[in-house]
């Protein structure tokens, strides 16, 4: 299998962590790319050129993390990280897209401070700070629920706060949050995490 990814991608680096986690990260070769430069090498097989996009072994194109994650937990017969059916998988995949959502508005909130400032809009990011602290407080009231968990969910959720961290340092998303603080301390020393650590291309 052939992965297109960049190092600072909180979705490329979920992949990473579950390919760790179910014991095919060293069945993946790892290709370097550019996503803004739509570089063709990543744009033959994926028009949207984004990453991460997998190049499954039979010659299948996949993308995007949520699609690869679910591939991926169906080529072993270990533990699954993502429930195959059942009331188990709801709340899983529900917990995964709002770790996404957050991540989303996040990038979102990058992607505005990179135009000029004039061009720049104070609503927009006030808008998407306002999502990712409601999706910040959502994870401190319903911790219980999953913080003795390790699956699909909670990777998404590990990788989103992580990412925060890695671009915007000055917020603390920890203020007022002391479960979720105390539990991204304990889950960031898991090797598959400490191993992934995001960084600039």
């Amino acid at each position: 299998m052939k992965l297109y990814y960049a190092p600072a991608s909180p979705f490329v680096r979920k992949v990473n962590i579950f390919a760790m986690e179910v014991g095919l990260n060293e069945q993946i070769e790892w290709i370097k790319t550019n996503p803004w430069q739509s570089e063709e090498i990543l744009t033959t097989d994926n028009p949207l050129s984004k990453i991460p996009t997998l190049l499954t072994d039979d010659g299948q194109v996949l993308f995007d993390s949520r699609v690869i994650c679910e591939y991926l937990d169906s080529l072993h017969s270990g533990n699954k990280l993502i429930p195959e059916s059942g009331e188990a998988r709801w709340p899983v995949l529900r917990l995964q897209a709002l770790a996404d959502g957050i991540l989303d508005s996040g990038i979102l909130r990058l992607m505005e401070g990179k135009r000029s400032p004039e061009q720049q809009s104070a609503d927009w990011d006030h808008m998407q700070k306002n999502a990712i602290e409601r999706g910040l407080d959502y994870l401190e009231s319903g911790l219980s629920e999953w913080k003795d968990k390790f699956d699909i969910g909670v990777i998404s959720v590990a990788c989103a706060l992580g990412w925060l961290d890695f671009r915007f340092p000055v917020e603390d998303w920890r203020k007022n949050r002391p479960q979720l603080k105390s539990w991204f301390e304990s889950i960031s020393q898991r090797p598959s995490l400490a191993e992934t650590l995001p960084a600039d291309i």
